[in-house]
C-alpha cells in the first residue's frame, strides 16, 4: 500500500521551485535555470513538437498550448494557474522549448517567456535561425 511520502506533492515541488532554488542561485537564476532546461531537454527528448504539451503537464509546469507557428517562430501559452507564485522564473521553461525545438529542426533555436500576469499565463516566443544548423 502506497502512503503520501512515497510520491511528491505540489507543495513539495513548489518549495524547491520557489524558494530552494532561488536562494542557492541568487542573482543567476534565470540564466542557470535556462541553460537547465537546455540540459532537461537533452535528458528528456520528446520526439515530435506535439508532445511537448504533455511533458509540461507531466513536469508539474502547466498546461501548454501552442497557439501559432510560422516558418521560423512558434507562440505558446502556459497557464501559470497551477503555482501559486506569480513571480517564478520561467526560464526554465523557455530553454526547455529552445532546446527541444533545436533538436528537432536541426537549427538554432532560443525562447524568451513574457508573463502575463493579468492573464495567468506566460507566452513563450520559440525563434530559430534557418540560417543557422546545428
Amino acid at each position: 500500500m502506497k502512503n503520501a511520502y512515497n510520491s511528491p506533492t505540489q507543495f513539495g515541488y513548489e518549495i524547491l521551485r520557489d524558494f530552494v532554488l532561488p536562494s542557492i542561485l541568487g542573482p543567476h537564476e534565470d540564466e542557470i535555470l535556462y541553460w537547465t532546461g537546455k540540459d532537461v531537454a537533452r535528458k528528456f527528448p520528446v520526439f515530435t513538437i506535439d508532445e511537448l504539451p504533455t511533458f509540461f503537464m507531466e513536469a508539474g509546469w502547466g498546461q501548454l498550448t501552442l497557439k501559432s507557428s510560422v516558418k521560423d517562430e512558434a507562440f505558446y501559452l502556459m497557464d501559470m494557474a497551477q503555482t501559486n507564485n506569480q513571480s517564478r522564473s520561467c526560464h526554465l521553461e523557455a530553454g526547455f522549448l529552445a532546446e527541444q525545438y533545436q533538436k528537432l529542426n536541426g537549427f538554432l533555436t532560443e525562447c524568451f517567456g513574457e508573463k502575463k500576469l493579468a492573464d495567468g499565463h506566460v507566452q513563450f516566443h520559440v525563434k530559430w535561425d534557418l540560417k543557422e544548423k546545428c
